[in-house]
């Protein structure tokens, strides 16, 4: 029978420091605000009226408009950039597990426990701490180490809002071996959809260099992508519209990583807002990331990039 080995130096001293702050107190810069609470919702979709709709709010139990529970960490987040930017790397016990060559990181768990509505006016401070460090772990990526941090978020009055969990890899990354050769013949295939029966009508209709988008015969709702029921009125009965293909560029990034062999990089990526108001997410292959802007007129194309697997993309209208 084997005797265990002793923990490392390195790991025993940062076990000793569980419970320990794992980075200084943050407070949030503003309190909490109706503007980014109707910014965050028009990000994700968010449509309840208890977070958007005064009137509605007064009505409830709640007296007023209370902003998501999941904007919890969104209030205490740091600058995009700079000193202030949010990063691991100035979490208690990374730079330890660094030196000790685990240098790889993933992201594995992360629970939020929200206790109240936050209300505009509440400060919020958000305050982590390392709760525990793995011995190390085999694991698919490598030989590593789990952190757990505890993340506790309180008030204006030092009151607890609400608790995150945030559990972390820390593995040693492996040797990289050489890329078997490709002929240079070989063309990479593009990505699959998954299509189910409420897609299927969509992927049929680039097979005609049509593009269609389900309209609820009950309430007229256009609504994509398309699902078992209209998000308006709950009906499951839609037709398929045909959408005029033309529309402008509402948003976009310019993609660098990670690259898909398919495609060419950089890659101008946009969510194009067409002439009927729907929104949708398409490459913009032939615009050069230079000359892609807010407001730009564009106009669909398709393109067979395999037999009988036909995508839509979009150009710029009036441009080659």
């Amino acid at each position: 029978m084997s005797t265990p080995q002793p923990a490392p130096a390195w790991l025993a001293q940062l076990r000793a420091q569980h419970g320990a702050a794992a980075a200084p107190a943050r407070t949030a810069p503003d309190a909490v605000n109706l503007p980014m609470i109707r910014r965050w919702c028009e990000a994700m979709g968010e449509r309840n009226p208890l977070y958007l709709d005064e009137d509605f709010a007064q009505s409830t139990e709640y007296g007023g408009i209370v902003a998501p529970p999941a904007m919890l960490e969104v209030w205490t987040m740091g600058r995009f950039s700079g000193a202030d930017a949010p990063t691991v790397g100035g979490l208690l016990g990374i730079a330890q597990v660094d030196a000790a060559g685990f240098t790889a990181v993933v992201a594995t768990n992360l629970e939020q426990e929200y206790l109240r509505y936050l209300r505009p006016g509440d400060l919020v401070t958000q305050q982590v701490f390392l709760e525990e460090v793995s011995e190390e772990k085999r694991t698919a990526l490598g030989a590593g180490h789990f952190l757990n941090y505890r993340y506790e978020f309180t008030d204006q009055d030092g009151a607890v809002v609400g608790r995150m969990r945030f559990r972390i890899l820390k593995f040693r990354p492996a040797p990289q071996a050489e890329p078997a050769p490709v002929a240079a013949a070989l063309k990479p295939a593009h990505p699959r959809p998954a299509i189910t029966h409420d897609t299927a009508f969509f992927w049929e209709g680039l097979k005609e260099h049509r593009l269609l988008i389900r309209r609820c015969t009950r309430c007229q709702h256009l609504h994509h992508p398309p699902g078992p029921s209209c998000p308006q009125c709950q009906s499951s009965d839609w037709v398929a519209q045909q959408m005029s293909g033309r529309g402008i560029v509402y948003s976009y990034v310019i993609v660098h990583q990670p690259q898909l062999a398919a495609f060419g990089y950089p890659l101008p990526v946009a969510l194009v807002e067409l002439e009927e108001g729907i929104r949708l997410i398409a490459n913009l292959p032939r615009v050069s990331p230079e000359r892609v802007r807010i407001g730009m007129p564009v106009e669909v194309e398709f393109a067979e990039v395999a037999p009988g697997y036909v995508l839509y993309a979009f150009h710029e209208r009036g441009g080659s």
